[in-house]
């Protein structure tokens, strides 16, 4: 699964009635399953009428009783079950089925006991859908009603009951029983249809190979579908059936993904060495999905990601590539070979997250997808750095601490260390030893210490697991610091800590790859201090390639140096850059002053993200508070001077294709750049073109406004008109269909930073036409603007019960991170105040709570020693 920002917002539900019908059970386990019976198969048969409030279901399970019992414990979620039974031999023992957790597991309490050795359990129910994406939910979309699942990690037990766990991998035989007409979708292919009760059909599919729970998906509606076929490769003599599916308002934005999913299919065969890994492919698009799921033979996209129009942003090509490259890795690494249990979800996500990046690249190189991977890192190493914190592989205990494994440290920073891995042993050696570990256990199960243990017979270097261990086993990044002196350099290592904090002690066995004079070397650094030979003169890059996951301090000189340089270094490299160098002014450490020098510098870089990260950096001062508003108009005016005369250079035609010719990554430049001069710098001139063209854009005139300046326009055009312009802007957003367009026109409405809007705005949290993942964007998004923050704040706290139990019970542990752009330690206080209840109530983890208080506290610390000297710093 590979989740968008604000993604977790909407996984994983506890319907509100699943509160009130849940029956307290001290006795009931909280974590894994007992192994009293163990599943073998699975039949589902499903009667799913989207435009109905309800579906229904009659579900087979063959168990294995491991001894006489007269109770069983089973998962099950605000499931109104009917009937319960076991069937031994040639009886039926009746059963009564309670939900007893408001989590979803449920108690089968049998009349008589049930015999140790083989049995069928039988049940039949019917349960509400959902209105977001979790369980089996259902979405309005051009008028008409589609169903969709979205099961990982806890939600299958909302849609049939079951054994609902990773390590019970069974075949699955699903029938879909729908109103004529409609469009059936699941793992396998479709075998047939027959007539049904009350003039229904009755889809059935072919049994799947044996499948976690999690993986399993149902889709139902009146969809477009786009067919089509991936070539034969080396590693698969027959071509395979490929079809893109999505609702009928998408019905013309399929070509793209149906034309490039069989080439990035061919590309992981190749390195994988081995065919696809079920018998056919569906990539199926779903208007409110954030993010995307591996499903296997049946992966899921929010629209925006897997439905490209013509003339689709760099940005969103590069979505494209890297989320279906690892959606589509997954149904080697986690659906051909799954996790034991969910403390091994980390191996599935890091892998995928680099296989994604890497594949992506592969598939087009123009796009530059590789370098997104080394921004994600840094990015991660911000969460990874608090003291409140976790390592990559940690032990879940209860099912309240399983969504914790999907954040930041799972996608970012184990994809970097799966990198900075394969790096060190080299492509060949690390390639051999990932086609071991699927070889070993295809269609099974297996834990991190397998997975190791077939790198390590792969490498023929015990030292290979223990570096991977000292980085997953372990919070924490290390900070290399970098001294040079004579024909010698030398390299120490410690935890990096933010300023104000102090982390445990720690150490790492660090591959550190770096280059003095363009000259790269590589050493393992398996002690706290190792010097080497200097091989060579000139700059010293401490992470040759951005590749290896620490951060770095040099000496003063060589730091100056080597930031004056930014504009022409590599991209991972300029990342690098960019990312230690704020890492050690939040550290208390580099000058304000130094920042400012080396964004001017790398601003002429000639990679995108490189160029306008720093830009980004010192907006997040602003939009948190750490830039006091007096000095907001010298803020301003600084990146005016940066990144203007840049922007000027290469041209701000708001027109569709008025840039085709240039290359992909200068055409995300120039969005990005518009974004900064245009709304951060609030620049007259450049803000007056955007409102323009989205005033012609939305009066109809399609060619007024290219798609990649959506966001930009739209924030343009409410700051220009205010709450008529938002006002009008939000009816064309809420009778729209188009993914991009929506999420774009949300975020100016809702992060417009005016009060007006943000009040008026509020009141349409009952708007039907609202989807349940806009109503929780609006909140976050007022949020993340100093004027609207206060009032976004009481917002949240007044509608975070009625958020979580309509779009789920992990969403409380996102909920809790919304504050996180406070800027104080009394703001930090107040959030613990106001939200440690929730958490207790809710049993959800504290970690995503201590690490916004965390964040929230460290930056007060930071401002208080180091706001007066950036504002000099701006100013100068």
């Amino acid at each position: 699964m590979k989740r968008s920002f604000l993604a977790a917002l909407a996984c994983a539900t506890l319907p509100a009635a699943a509160l009130a019908a849940a029956t307290p059970a001290g006795d009931a386990p909280q974590g894994r399953l007992p192994d009293a019976a163990v599943p073998k198969a699975y039949r589902v048969d499903l009667t799913v009428d989207p435009a109905q409030p309800r579906f229904s279901g009659h579900v087979e399970i063959d168990v294995l009783v491991q001894a006489s019992s007269r109770s069983l414990w089973i998962h099950g979620r605000d499931l109104k079950v009917s009937s319960a039974s076991a069937k031994v031999g040639g009886r039926t023992i009746r059963a009564t089925y309670t939900q007893v957790d408001p989590q979803g597991v449920a108690k089968l309490d049998f009349a008589q006991p049930l015999p140790a050795g083989a049995a069928t359990l039988a049940f039949d129910y019917d349960a509400p859908f959902g209105d977001g994406p979790s369980g089996l939910y259902h979405i309005q979309a051009g008028g008409r009603w589609y169903a969709w699942t979205q099961f990982e990690s806890v939600d299958a037990r909302a849609a049939y009951p079951s054994f609902d766990q990773p390590g019970y991998k069974t075949p699955f035989t699903v029938s879909l029983t729908t109103r004529p007409g409609a469009v059936a979708v699941s793992n396998a292919p479709e075998t047939g249809t027959t007539p049904a009760k009350a003039g229904m059909v009755r889809h059935a599919f072919a049994a799947t190979r044996p499948l976690p729970t999690y993986l399993t998906a149902f889709m139902v509606g009146p969809f477009a579908i786009a067919s089509g076929q991936a070539a034969p490769t080396p590693e698969r003599a027959q071509p395979m059936p490929v079809r893109v599916v999505a609702t009928q308002p998408n019905k013309d934005k399929l070509d793209y993904a149906l034309a490039n999913t069989g080439p990035i299919v061919g590309l992981l065969e190749r390195y994988f060495g081995r065919p696809f890994p079920f018998p056919k492919l569906d990539q199926i698009g779903s208007p409110v999905m954030p993010g995307a799921m591996e499903n296997a033979g049946a992966d899921t996209y929010g629209d925006d990601i897997l439905l490209l129009d013509k003339g689709a942003p760099t940005a969103q090509q590069q979505a494209f590539g890297m989320t279906v490259s690892h959606e589509l890795a997954h149904q080697w690494f986690g659906d051909l070979v799954t996790p034991a249990w969910w403390d091994d979800i980390w191996l599935n996500e890091s892998f995928a997250n680099w296989m994604g990046y890497r594949i992506g690249n592969e598939w087009r190189p123009d796009l530059k997808i590789g370098a997104g991977a080394i921004g994600e890192a840094f990015s991660a190493m911000n969460t990874d750095a608090l003291t409140a914190g976790r390592p990559i592989h940690q032990a879940i205990a209860t099912t309240g601490d399983i969504d914790t494994a999907f954040d930041a440290v799972t996608y970012g920073k184990g994809g970097q260390v799966v990198a900075m891995i394969a790096a060190y042993m080299g492509d060949a050696t690390f390639q051999k030893g990932v086609r071991l570990h699927l070889d070993r256990h295809a269609y099974g199960n297996a834990t991190t210490d397998q997975f190791f243990q077939s790198l390590a017979d792969a490498g023929h270097d015990p030292r290979i697991t223990a570096s991977l261990k000292s980085f997953v086993d372990q919070q924490g990044v290390p900070l290399v610091t970098v001294s040079r002196k004579g024909g010698t350099i030398t390299f120490s290592q410690k935890p990096y800590a933010m300023l104000g904090t102090t982390p445990a002690p720690r150490s790492w066995i660090i591959p550190v790859c770096y280059s003095v004079g363009g000259k790269r070397d590589c050493v393992l650094m398996d002690k706290p201090t190792m010097t080497v030979a200097a091989k060579s003169k000139g700059i010293v890059m401490p992470n040759a390639g951005g590749n290896g996951y620490y951060r770095f301090t040099l000496d003063q000189g060589d730091w100056r140096t080597l930031a004056m340089q930014a504009g022409t270094l590599p991209p991972g490299e300029a990342l690098a850059v960019n990312d230690s160098l704020w890492a050690s002014f939040r550290a208390g450490e580099a000058p304000a002053a130094a920042l400012l020098a080396e964004a001017r510098a790398v601003s002429t870089n000639p990679y995108s993200d490189a160029a306008v990260e720093p830009g980004s950096r010192f907006r997040s001062l602003r939009v948190r508070g750490f830039i006091d508003q007096a000095s907001v108009p010298v803020y301003r005016r600084a990146m005016d001077a940066i990144y203007g005369p840049r922007l000027a250079a290469i041209g701000s035609d708001p027109k569709p294709g008025a840039y085709a010719s240039d290359d992909p990554d200068r055409q995300k430049l120039r969005a990005a750049l518009v974004r900064i001069v245009g709304i951060d710098a609030a620049d007259p001139a450049v803000r007056a073109k955007l409102d323009g063209a989205a005033k012609a854009w939305l009066g109809g005139d399609r060619q007024a406004l290219d798609q990649s300046l959506y966001g930009s326009a739209f924030a343009a055009h409410v700051a220009a008109g205010g709450l008529p312009a938002a006002q009008a802007l939000y009816e064309k957003m809420v009778t729209s269909d188009d993914a991009l367009f929506r999420r774009a026109a949300m975020s100016a409405i809702a992060g417009s930073g005016d009060m007006d809007v943000a009040q008026w705005l509020a009141g349409k949290i009952d708007d039907a036409r609202l989807r349940q993942n806009e109503k929780l964007y609006a909140v976050m998004y007022t949020l993340s603007e100093p004027a609207t923050r206060d009032f976004g704040y009481r917002q949240l706290l007044q509608n975070f019960d009625r958020f979580t139990k309509s779009a789920g019970i992990f969403t409380a542990s996102a909920l809790v991170g919304a504050p996180v752009a406070y800027c104080s330690t009394d703001a930090a206080a107040m959030i613990d105040r106001d939200l440690r209840p929730k958490v207790v109530e809710y049993k959800v983890s504290p970690i995503d709570l201590d690490r916004t208080i965390e964040q929230v506290r460290d930056c007060g610390v930071l401002k208080q020693a180091k706001g007066a000297e950036m504002a000099t710093a701006l100013g100068g």
